[in-house]
């Protein structure tokens, strides 16, 4: 009987914390059921119509064509090729990243104040950086062309209304706007490295360089591979920064994104079954991208053993 009694109890013991798992993980399921699947459902479908968003969905079935429309329309693969060259900020800002990081690790006076005013952009209003950078381009009196007519006597280029310098100027703004983090990151990653390390290398005569080249960079590679992968899914979906400093798209959709074009397609022209399905592209172009990355991983990214 006391056996049976002790199953009992442990077969009742079991069911109550079945009961309790079940009670902690039912908000989360029901949270993404309601905002993530049903959401993902409902736009591939659109993606299937000719929806403008007041018209019966189901009613305008197109089957594939929005996808077909899509791969022919020539400022779909230029919004595209726009979005891939401001990515040129991402290795920018992890390579500053990487050297300010190395500059802030040692013990100076007023090293917290330096890594709080580098993180502050990072925690900043997106929006709000944005309308600062706006003034900092501006053609007329913007803070970059004051300076180089103070030192040159020459007026600077038309930053936002250039369609060769709208580029460099979103590369600029992409490489700072990823500083903050990389430098936290990267800080956070060499003073990770054992000294012991850099302690053997130095007795075997390791210059500056090879210490970097074998230890350094090798070690903090994880944080490299992080900030590769958020920095490119981030990189994919830049919106906000085009709508602020260039709202019209730029000369010639020239400073348009793939996700600024999209809005446009959904919320200007209300061509949602369109847009949904660019958004479904997009989503297929992030998903391959980060695969190939995570697949490739192995062959340079480094761990402390």
């Amino acid at each position: 009987m006391s056996k049976r009694n002790e199953k009992y109890k442990m077969s009742t013991a079991a069911r109550k914390e079945n009961r309790y798992g079940l009670a902690f993980v039912t908000p989360p399921f029901i949270g993404f059921c309601l905002f993530m699947a049903f959401p993902i459902v409902f736009a591939f479908i659109a993606s299937l119509t000719k929806w403008n968003g007041m018209n019966n969905m189901l009613d305008n079935f197109v089957g594939l064509r929005n996808y077909i429309k899509l791969f022919t329309d020539e400022k779909f693969w230029k919004v595209l090729l726009n979005t891939i060259i401001y990515m040129i900020g991402i290795p920018c800002g992890m390579i500053l990243g990487v050297v300010i990081a190395l500059g802030m690790n040692r013990k100076i006076r007023g090293i917290k104040v330096l890594r709080t005013m580098y993180y502050i952009p990072v925690i900043s209003s997106l929006v709000a950086v944005s309308i600062l950078w706006a003034w900092v381009f501006n053609y007329d009196y913007g803070l970059f062309n004051s300076i180089i007519k103070a030192v040159s006597g020459v007026h600077g280029p038309n930053w936002l209304g250039d369609e060769f310098w709208v580029k460099v100027s979103m590369i600029i703004f992409m490489t700072w706007k990823g500083l903050g983090t990389a430098i936290i990151l990267y800080l956070s990653g060499l003073q990770s490295i054992p000294r012991d390390y850099y302690e053997a290398a130095k007795i075997d005569g390791a210059s500056g360089w090879t210490l970097f080249k074998h230890i350094t960079w090798p070690l903090v590679s994880p944080v490299t591979f992080y900030l590769l992968i958020t920095g490119i899914i981030g990189g994919f979906q830049v919106f906000v920064e085009i709508v602020v400093m260039v709202p019209n798209g730029g000369l010639n959709y020239s400073a348009a994104t793939v996700v600024f074009y999209l809005y446009e397609k959904a919320f200007t022209n209300n061509q949602m079954g369109y847009a949904s399905a660019m958004a479904f592209v997009l989503a297929i172009i992030i998903f391959i991208v980060t695969a190939i990355n995570f697949v490739g991983q192995n062959k340079w990214v480094k761990t402390i053993d």
